[in-house]
């Protein structure tokens, strides 16, 4: 018995998972192999954190669609919170649905180096849930649109239906005039594909505006000062 248990522990799944080779296949980064087998599936990777003194297991679970040209997962990055001396939290920085984009580099291969990110607010997963099967949305972000350095990164965001009715196409273009570089990712999703992302995107909502909070217990990082924050443990849309 003990040794059957061992065998279906999720951490020993879990290492079969990553170790996992696809036939005549050198696939970077072998964490994504098991989701290119379907083409469109979950992830899960737990980190540990300290909240509040103790570490916590913490979840991230994207959702991953593996298209010819291009991939693209979508996961929530939680807000994060100060303790005040009042013995309450308050907001630090909202959270946000993180879009990620990778090229492909061959059949079932894709490059995760190049990837590229895009943060979705709270107003703009509001546009994205209604949204209607013939409407488009596109959404532009510059981290230095007030200021004298404006346009030299840019990112648009464009999610369009096909002709045909059968899904959409999601576009992410990034120019970076500091680096002389212009990426482009286009990865079409279906009705179906697009549906599970509009149900968990509405789900994860009031989670990345912190309202959780007024019924759950805490599930992200609360600094135990009003004046430390604890630092992000992931990548944020800048750092790409």
């Amino acid at each position: 018995m003990l040794k059957v248990s061992r065998l279906l522990h999720p951490r020993h799944i879990r290492n079969q998972l990553l170790h996992k080779k696809l036939p005549g296949e050198d696939v970077k980064g072998s964490i994504w192999q098991n989701a290119i087998n379907t083409f469109a599936a979950f992830s899960t990777v737990r980190q540990d954190v300290v909240a509040d003194g103790k570490r916590e297991g913490r979840v991230f679970a994207p959702y991953s669609v593996f298209k010819g040209k291009a991939a693209l997962s979508a996961e929530p990055r939680l807000p994060t919170f100060n303790r005040l001396d009042s013995g309450g939290v308050k907001l630090n920085r909202r959270g946000v649905i993180m879009l990620t984009f990778w090229p492909s580099v061959g059949e079932r291969k894709y490059d995760w180096e190049k990837r590229q990110l895009f943060a979705l607010s709270a107003t703009e997963v509001g546009s994205l849930i209604s949204m209607g099967t013939r409407d488009s949305s596109e959404f532009f972000h510059d981290p230095s649109m007030l200021s004298s350095n404006a346009g030299q990164v840019r990112k648009s965001l464009s999610i369009k239906p096909n002709a045909d009715g059968s899904g959409y196409f999601i576009s992410l273009s990034v120019v970076n005039n500091n680096l002389k570089t212009n990426d482009r990712f286009t990865v079409p999703v279906t009705t179906a594909e697009f549906a599970v992302m509009r149900t968990a995107f509405s789900f994860a909502l009031p989670h990345i505006m912190g309202w959780d909070r007024f019924t759950n217990r805490p599930s992200e990082s609360i600094s135990q000062s009003p004046s430390k924050v604890v630092p992000q443990l992931m990548e944020a849309e800048w750092d790409r």
